[in-house]
Parts: structure tokens; C-alpha cells; sequence
């Protein structure tokens, strides 16, 4: 197992190993949609341990039964491993003075290595293989059964360049999905992704929302990077706006204007690690951690933009991050 890498209490250097300083959190941190599964270099205990150092409270890891899992009972026992590796790491580093942030103001807070979640839905790239293969549906009822298992995600519509299935075979894939997170009163984490120019996969699940309906216990829009325009229908229904490192981009600015004009109720902090590190790690590998620059941009753009006082913002984050999961 990797030992936790901090160097003078720093968590995040460039890549030419300059200290980059973590902003200071003004509330518990929520990553609501950070992968486990995908890293490339971290290993997943680290990136727990890590994300807890950087003031991270809650942790919802997507899996996908079609891709990342082939053995649902598996899949369970590393997961449960992964946060007893966490919290040794941790153990490690408090006795070197390394302990995660406090917010006493906020009550007891659990640690992260128990208070780490996960949802469990088919990426739109494996449509097709949850529409014929049966032994995938199996799996991810095992996984939703799990009550480490908080919601069904990530799913949905992508017509971007790297996909090759059809639109009507990710549209039947959706439909069943959203009807089994109705049948099981779970929140939706939805993975939508236009092609060239266009606001098809947006238009096209916005029909499917009102035509099966918004799940009840809520339905969030993972790794939002469109504008105010695409974004109001869906408030509008009452949907969740996920925000993560492509919020902070030097050429995001439709993507902060949507997170300035969101509902405060409705706004959520996510990574989407190990991609779309943000500024200024962007191109480093994305871990849950990094979900503290996320936050402190979208606080600072919501300040900026419409007066809002950035403590507000950190605390809905994190408070909405909790009733949308029910925790």
C-alpha cells in the first residue's frame, strides 16, 4: 500500500514540484461523483486518505457493472478494503501531525473512510450490453441492494466522439434505469454529453425526464459543462447542477454563468477524478481532494456574479450534498 505523499504539509505540487496552496474550506467538502475505479497512477486508499487531509466529508464513488465490476460480491469486499487501507493511512499520517481539517461549527462530522458511498448505473457507452446481456442487469441490482450504495449513476445520453451506439439504444438503456431508480426510490446521477455544436443529448433526456419522470428522491446532472440556457429546463424540474474542474477553466465562462444563476438548492460539487483535474493542477491526474479548488471557484464566481457571500456556498454544497444522498 502507497504511504500518504505530503511534502511540508503541502497535499499538491506542479509538475515542475512548486507547493500549490489548498484554499481554505469554509464548510465540510462533498465530492459527489468521484471515480475509484480509474485511476491511472493513485491508488484508490490513497486517494480517500488524501481527499480526507483536504477537507473532504462525503465521497460518492460511481461503478459501473457493465465496465469496472464483473463481480458484484467482489467489487463490495475491495470496496470495504479500500477505506480500512484509507483509514491506516490516515492513522499514518496523524502521527506525523497530518490530521483533516474541523468545522465544529457544523456538529460532529463523520470521517470520510465512513462516510464514503457509492452509486451504481451503466455509462451510455455500455447500452448496448446492459439491453442484452442479462448477467449486467444482475449485477447492478447486487450492487443497488448494498447499503453502501446511496443512488443509480452514472447513466444516460452521450452522442459525443467517442461514442458508437446508436441514440435509441442509449435511450432504451436510460428509460430502464430511470424506471428502476423510481422502483427503488433512489436519486439518478446522470452522465449527458452533446455532440459537435449541438444540445442533442440534453434535448433529448429533458424529453425522457418529462415523459418517465423525475425520480422522486432526485436526479443530478454529473460534470455540468453547458450554459444557463441548457441548464434552466432542468432546474426547472427540479434537478440537481453538478459543478466540477471544468468550472474553473480559463475558457469556461458558460459554464460559471451557469453555476452563478443556479438555484442554491440545487447546486453540487463533484471531480469526476481521475479526469478534469482543475486549475492549477489541470492535466494532473484528478483525484476527490482537488474537489476544494472546484468549490472555492464556483464560491468565488457566485460572489463575484450575484453577491452572494462564499460561506453560503460552501455551506450549501455540502448540506445539499447530504439530502440529495439522504445522508
Amino acid at each position: 500500500m502507497s504511504e500518504v505523499s505530503i511534502v511540508d504539509n503541502n497535499l499538491f505540487y506542479t509538475k515542475k514540484g512548486k507547493p500549490v496552496e489548498l484554499p481554505v474550506s469554509l464548510a465540510p467538502l462533498a465530492d459527489t461523483h468521484g471515480h475509484l475505479t480509474s485511476f491511472r497512477k493513485l491508488e484508490a486508499a490513497h486517494a480517500v486518505a488524501r481527499a480526507a487531509l483536504a477537507g473532504v466529508r462525503l465521497l460518492v464513488a460511481p461503478v459501473d457493472p457493465a465496465d469496472d465490476v464483473q463481480d458484484a460480491a467482489e467489487f463490495l469486499r475491495w470496496f470495504k478494503n479500500v477505506l480500512i487501507d484509507a483509514k491506516k493511512l490516515l492513522e499514518q499520517a496523524e502521527s506525523e501531525g497530518l490530521v483533516p481539517p474541523e468545522h465544529k461549527s457544523f456538529g460532529h462530522l463523520p470521517p470520510l473512510t465512513s462516510n464514503t458511498y457509492f452509486v451504481a448505473g451503466v455509462h451510455p457507452y455500455g447500452a448496448q450490453k446492459f439491453m442484452e446481456d442479462s448477467s449486467v442487469r444482475v449485477r447492478l441490482e447486487e450492487l443497488l441492494k448494498s447499503p453502501g450504495c446511496v443512488g443509480v449513476g452514472e447513466f444516460g445520453l452521450d452522442y459525443g466522439p467517442w461514442n458508437n451506439l446508436p441514440a435509441d439504444v442509449q435511450e432504451q438503456a436510460f428509460r430502464a434505469q430511470l424506471r428502476i431508480a423510481h422502483e427503488r426510490g433512489l436519486p439518478v446521477e446522470l452522465h449527458l454529453r452533446d455532440g459537435n455544436n449541438d444540445t442533442r443529448a440534453h434535448d433529448d433526456a429533458l424529453r425522457v425526464l418529462r415523459e418517465e419522470g423525475v425520480p422522486a428522491a432526485g436526479c443530478d446532472l454529473h460534470c455540468f459543462t453547458s450554459g444557463p440556457e441548457v441548464m434552466e429546463p432542468f432546474v426547472e424540474l427540479g434537478c440537481h447542477i453538478a459543478f466540477g474542474g471544468a468550472a474553473t477553466f480559463s475558457r469556461s465562462d458558460d459554464i460559471r454563468a451557469a453555476a452563478a444563476t443556479c438555484p442554491q438548492e440545487l447546486l453540487l460539487s463533484e471531480t469526476d477524478s481521475p479526469y478534469m483535474a482543475p486549475m492549477p493542477l489541470r492535466g494532473q491526474e484528478c483525484e476527490p481532494a482537488m474537489v476544494a479548488f472546484s468549490v472555492a471557484r464556483i464560491a468565488q464566481t457566485r460572489e463575484e456574479s450575484s453577491g452572494i457571500e462564499q460561506r453560503k456556498t460552501y455551506e450549501a454544497l455540502w448540506n445539499n450534498a447530504n439530502a440529495f444522498f439522504e445522508l
